[in-house]
């Protein structure tokens, strides 16, 4: 069964295309991938797919529902952390996660979260004190309170040393087993393969690429991932690069 569906979404600034005629299927359950370099699409995707930015035509739903017209009811099942979340500088990490789980009829327990996430240690710590790994993982914990069905993770191991991004791999494996639906960008690609079922690769608004990490080497002259999606984003400056 699907989860999130978008078919032929389209956005454009003025003259310049930011989304041009994506469709995308994620089923549930699945950790899907959505890269790109700066610039390629993946924020305005997402933020369409939201319902935060409105798009010129296609369609979105999630979990059938659509983003645009019955957002109260999907986003009691939908959880979404971003790169820069911004919170007030004087909350505890305990009272930030408490006034989160207020938001909604069945929330997760958030101490249980902060000890997968390896954060309980900061619980009576200002989010302001944090590192940025610390907040990083903060941030993923918030977007799953909720007891999300479909969860929406950007650059989630920004800041992370490699110990706090493998401690969050597996926490988000572990939420897969259980059912989840992953939505995620990443500029890692150890970490794309690591934790993604499918992918889709944009370039300039465009879908180039859709597929698993294995047909997307196996569909370029590489076999390496990260050297595939270096090919797929820019060959003409890989292929200078190489020479």
């Amino acid at each position: 069964m699907e989860a999130i569906k978008i078919s032929d979404l389209c956005k454009a600034y003025g003259n310049t295309k930011a989304v041009n005629n994506i469709s995308i299927s994620v089923n549930r359950g699945e950790v899907f991938g959505l890269l790109g370099a700066n610039g390629a699409g993946k924020s305005t995707t997402i933020e369409c797919v939201l319902g935060t930015k409105k798009f010129d035509s296609g369609s979105v739903s999630i979990l059938g529902m659509n983003p645009q017209t019955e957002r109260k009811e999907l986003f009691e099942k939908v959880g979404v952390q971003f790169q820069e979340s911004n919170y007030q500088d004087k909350i505890t990490v305990t009272e930030l996660c408490e006034v989160t789980q207020a938001l909604y009829k069945q929330p997760s327990d958030y101490v249980a979260l902060l000890k997968q996430f390896s954060l309980l240690d900061k619980c009576k710590s200002q989010v302001s004190e944090l590192s940025g790994g610390e907040k990083q993982r903060l941030f993923i914990i918030v977007a799953l309170i909720p007891s999300p069905e479909v969860v929406f993770l950007d650059e989630i191991t920004t800041g992370l040393d490699s110990r706090a991004r493998r401690t969050v791999w597996n926490g988000l494996l572990e939420l897969k087993k259980k059912g989840l639906t992953i939505f995620l960008t990443s500029h890692f690609m150890d970490e794309v393969e690591a934790l993604c079922d499918r992918i889709c690769i944009l370039k300039k608004g465009t879908s180039i690429f859709s597929g698993t990490v294995q047909e997307a080497i196996s569909r370029s002259p590489f076999e390496k991932f990260e050297e595939a999606y270096l090919w797929y984003t820019d060959e003409e400056e890989f292929n200078n690069e190489s020479v």
